[in-house]
Formats: structure tokens, sequence, C-alpha cells
């Protein structure tokens, strides 16, 4: 179960995705995160840039993810964010997307799994939770809707 509303949202902007090409375990791509904002409920602030998610991509355009970045929050708290997850659609959507075209989050799938870590008494909460984002990639942004699972 998870929670009713998103406990934040976050908008980050990224980079030009940076394509290592096919490897021996997938064909890698790296996208560097500019920053960003982190607004809601239970956290507000900013994402810092210097963050990255690390992706291999399928044969049909599906991508595991793997974003590590850090959020600075309006009362000074770092949070350290582990993302995983997945994207995925029909592959007319995923190349839509992959051309940086706008696609309605409705007809593919990106959701990730989130941990976080930080010393700061005022986010301390979030050392023991589990949250789950869905997703919307735009043509230099990310949003993520993130729900904390009861």
């Amino acid at each position: 179960m998870i929670s009713r509303e998103p406990i934040f949202s976050i908008r980050c902007d990224v980079a030009n995705i940076l394509d290592l090409g096919p490897a021996p375990f997938g064909h890698r791509r790296v996208v560097n995160l500019l920053g960003g904002s982190v607004s809601g409920a239970k956290l507000n602030g900013r994402v810092l840039p210097g963050g990255a998610d690390w992706q291999v991509m399928a044969a049909d355009g599906a991508l595991d993810i793997h974003a590590r970045y850090t959020i600075e929050c309006d009362a000074g708290a770092l949070v350290q964010v582990d993302s995983k997850g997945v994207r995925n659609g029909p592959p007319d959507v995923m190349a839509r997307l992959a051309r940086g075209e706008e696609v309605d989050p409705s007809l593919y799938y990106f959701r990730t799994v989130m941990r976080f870590e930080t010393a700061h008494p005022t986010t301390d909460w979030m050392n023991r939770i589990l949250a789950l984002a869905k997703g919307a990639r735009e043509k230099n942004a990310v949003r993520l809707e993130v729900y904390q699972v009861l």
C-alpha cells in the first residue's frame, strides 16, 4: 500500500544522453542531472546538480534505470537519493520518447523504487521509508510524483 497523495514531487532538468553504446551486458547510457525542484506536503527544496541516471537499454527501447542524486531541503538538510526503476512501453511510444517528443505519460510505464539517506534531524524520517515514484519524461527534464510505501 502507498500513500494516497504524493509526499513530494520532483522536476529535474537533464543533460543530453551520453550514449556509451552496446557494451557486453547491455546498451549503456548516462544522463547527467543538472538540478531541479522538490515540492510537496513532506519535503521542499531543490535537486543539486551533479547526480546522474545510469541506464541499460534493451533492444526494444525499454530502460533499466539507476539514478543517484542529492536533494537540498529548504531547511538546509541534504538527502541522498538512490532510485532504481524501469521505463518501457510500446515500440512507437519509446521511439517518440527517444526523439524527445512530448508523450502522454499514460502511454508508457515509468516507475522507480526510492531509498533515502540523510544525517539531518528534520529529514531523519526519510532514512526509514521506501518510496515509489511515477515518472514522466520530457525532452529536457524528468518529473516524478513520489509516494511513501506504508
